[in-house]
């Protein structure tokens, strides 16, 4: 009789998994040399759910949607449905990643989103073992680590993501999204939460945008630790038209709003150029907020640093003065490790918990 139990809970099991949909989400603006890839490996996924592909042609000049047309054989021989959206009139002009992403969700009725960006390819288990871990954390954005290719572009911060333990894609979030969008996956229910992506254009940073306000809203970050992404290097992607310092001044807002806003006092670790640009990026309240620059330079420490503008007088102690909470401004991986073993230093003597006593910015 618990045989027969079991066999009956396991086929309604396989039923309700069957019933799940999912959209993989492709926003695409002339990308004809690498779709053919990108499609080969939606093809090849092997879930068990039902899978929508869709494709919004965010304003198109070359064949990609030529190249989408002859996939759609193969893709409804998989059992997949293929969506294929356009712009509107006689719109020309791109409305850029978020605008293109929108209109792609907007157009399925999947109740779990697979980000894929059209230069880029997913391993064939990729969608099953990101929903296996997006329905256990249904207010998650779920991730997976990546490859790049070539393999060795961007090989420190690839590194460092991949790298990261799972309590560590919150903790470290304001050096960078600890969870890179094209590996993004998660829930209808959440994108709507948060209000959909930035629509401003081209050169806007939307994923980073929707990072810090999905988890403003309380939403979690999780990660399927396996690589199931391969991540494209390319001086035509789209990341190369944000401005470095669009990014900057995202990632300050956000610690602002997350951070700053419930401190009362804090330290900047680093008294050179990383932190003084910190400073000059905060609003004048978090500005009034700093005791001490701290540092491991003796020819600032115990001196004053004194802005041009502000006139504002900030002493630069050594770090080992340092008293949480605080926040490094030192890039990891520069300094052969002096850095970080200055840092493991005090958060031992002084039992400190990042995340709580201090974060990591640069």
């Amino acid at each position: 009789q618990r045989r027969v139990m079991g066999r009956s809970t396991l086929i309604r099991s396989k039923m309700s998994e069957k019933c799940v949909r999912v959209a993989v989400i492709i926003p695409v603006h002339n990308a004809a040399q690498f779709l053919d890839d990108c499609l080969r490996s939606v093809a090849a996924q092997s879930c068990s759910c039902l899978l929508e592909v869709s494709i919004y042609n965010d304003a198109c000049t070359d064949n990609s949607m030529d190249i989408v047309e002859k996939w759609r054989d193969a893709l409804q021989a998989k059992g997949f449905v293929l969506i294929v959206g356009h712009p509107p009139g006689e719109q020309t002009k791109p409305g850029g990643v978020g605008y293109a992403k929108n209109r792609a969700i907007e157009q399925s009725t999947a109740q779990y989103l697979c980000f894929l960006d059209a230069d880029d390819e997913m391993d064939e288990d990729r969608i099953q073992l990101q929903l296996d871990l997006a329905i256990a954390h249904p207010n998650a954005i779920v991730g997976c680590k990546f490859r790049r290719r070539p393999a060795e572009s961007t090989a420190r911060s690839t590194e460092w993501c991949n790298g990261l333990s799972q309590q560590q894609l919150m903790t470290q979030r304001f050096r960078e999204c600890t969870v890179i969008m094209p590996t993004w996956f998660t829930t209808r229910v959440v994108w709507e939460a948060v209000g959909k992506f930035d629509e401003s254009g081209p050169g806007s940073p939307e994923d980073m945008i929707f990072f810090y306000r999905h988890i403003a809203l309380g939403g979690s970050l999780v990660r399927v630790d396996k690589e199931l992404v391969t991540y494209r290097y390319h001086t035509t992607s789209a990341s190369f038209g944000v401005d470095r310092r669009t990014i900057f001044a995202v990632r300050v807002r956000a610690f602002e709003e997350q951070v700053l806003s419930c401190w009362s006092h804090f330290t900047i670790w680093n008294a050179g150029k990383e932190g003084r640009k910190l400073y000059n990026q905060l609003s004048d309240e978090s500005r009034q907020k700093i005791v001490a620059f701290c540092d491991v330079d003796p020819n600032k420490i115990g001196r004053l640093y004194v802005h041009k503008s502000t006139k504002q007088k900030i002493p630069m102690i050594h770090f080992n003065e340092a008293k949480p909470p605080f926040v490094t401004c030192v890039k990891y991986g520069l300094t052969d490790g002096g850095f970080e073993e200055n840092l493991q230093t005090v958060v031992n003597r002084l039992q400190l918990a990042e995340g709580v006593d201090f974060y990591c910015f640069s």
